[in-house]
């Protein structure tokens, strides 16, 4: 079932006063050069999906001359801000900036900015004069895994605690994720031990939830709100070494190959599917429309959003899918992110037999 888009608090629609945050073209003549950053390597959707498919769209609005040149941050925001350098210096057209750091990037964007290259802030909303935005509904997605927690839960939700995994301080979607699986966990839920996990390692949230069952006790801990699937595959290990038998639902994000089998298996509840071609597909546009002086309307409709240092964006924001392995067909499978035969390896060939995958 599709998520219907919400009206985010910080979402306007065309009618609004935004403020001019455009910035010339880069290049006037020759091939359109993209420039995109991509935050990390530690989610296997960036490199699986979001370049090649940016890579895709690109060369289709360009006629094959357009060409995007790629680097990874690895986490590392110095590394990013280093990134943005190069590709100022060797003018790109635009820049695709999904930054490791929100703040951080700020005066890299303003460089680029200065030096008359359009930025498109791809899945995290960068601060500074940014032309552009496209992700999914972050507060939505935050709804969706908390909902799904407390459904699950049923009239158990009270009879213990829950824990609370959430992502990076440094990313503003850790934010607004947590802010959403609060409006619908808050008062009906009790929280026993709740974390900000650092840069979104599965290796830190292990170590939370290590941290919380020494804490919280075995038999208090009735389920575990996780802000994305790494951080679920670390959670599910600790909960595994701890001797937990059935395991308590956990949640996640991004339908990563590794969440999916786990939910195919039962280890893991739910996750929740944002359809990746359509944000790169949106993405692409923005950039190659920028890099050709045109404006957005015709991509965004006048939707805009606010940063905490700009107003006015113009953006598009996503819906989102909550994945179960009731829907794994008609979401991951019929959108060809994966294949049957990538799921239904020999280890979970029962688990998708038993729940009709094939």
């Amino acid at each position: 079932m599709a998520v219907s888009l919400a009206a985010c608090g910080s979402a306007k629609e065309s009618g609004d006063k935004a403020t001019d945050t455009s910035s010339k073209p880069a290049a006037d003549k020759g091939p359109i050069t993209v420039g995109l950053l991509l935050p990390e390597n530690e989610t296997a959707r960036y490199e699986k999906f979001d370049k090649p498919l940016i890579e895709k769209k690109v060369s289709e609005l360009t006629g094959g001359t357009g060409k995007v040149v790629y680097n990874n941050a690895k986490q590392n925001a110095t590394t990013q801000a280093q990134q943005v350098e190069t590709m100022i210096t060797n003018k790109v057209s635009v820049l695709m900036i999904d930054a490791v750091d929100s703040k951080a990037i700020k005066g890299s964007v303003q460089k680029a900015k200065d030096a008359g290259i359009p930025v498109v802030a791809y899945d995290r909303l960068a601060e500074g004069p940014i032309d552009a935005y496209t992700s999914f509904d972050n507060e939505e997605v935050g709804r969706v895994q908390g909902q799904a927690l407390l459904d699950q839960l049923g009239d158990k939700a009270k009879s213990g605690d829950i824990v609370m995994m959430n992502g990076a301080v440094t990313d503003p979607n850790a934010a607004l994720f947590k802010k959403g699986a609060h409006s619908v966990l808050d008062g009906k839920v009790t929280v026993g031990k709740e974390y900000d996990t650092k840069e979104w390692k599965p290796e830190n949230a292990n170590a939370n939830m290590e941290g919380a069952i020494s804490a919280l006790g075995k038999k208090k801990i009735i389920g575990v709100y996780s802000a994305n699937d790494g951080m679920a595959g670390g959670i599910i290990t600790a909960l595994k070494s701890a001797g937990f038998s059935p395991l308590p639902p956990v949640t996640g994000q991004d339908a990563e190959l590794a969440g999916v089998q786990r939910i195919v298996a039962g280890e893991q509840f739910m996750s929740v599917y944002k359809p990746y071609p359509r944000e790169a597909e949106i993405g692409a546009e923005m950039a190659i429309a920028l890099a050709k002086g045109e404006k957005l309307d015709s991509i965004t409709s006048g939707t805009t959003v606010d940063s905490p240092s700009n107003q006015g964006i113009p953006s598009v924001l996503v819906p989102v899918v909550s994945l179960t392995k009731d829907n794994i067909n008609d979401t991951v499978l019929k959108d060809n992110i994966y294949t049957l035969s990538e799921i239904c390896t020999a280890k979970y060939k029962a688990g998708c037999d038993a729940i009709g995958l094939k």
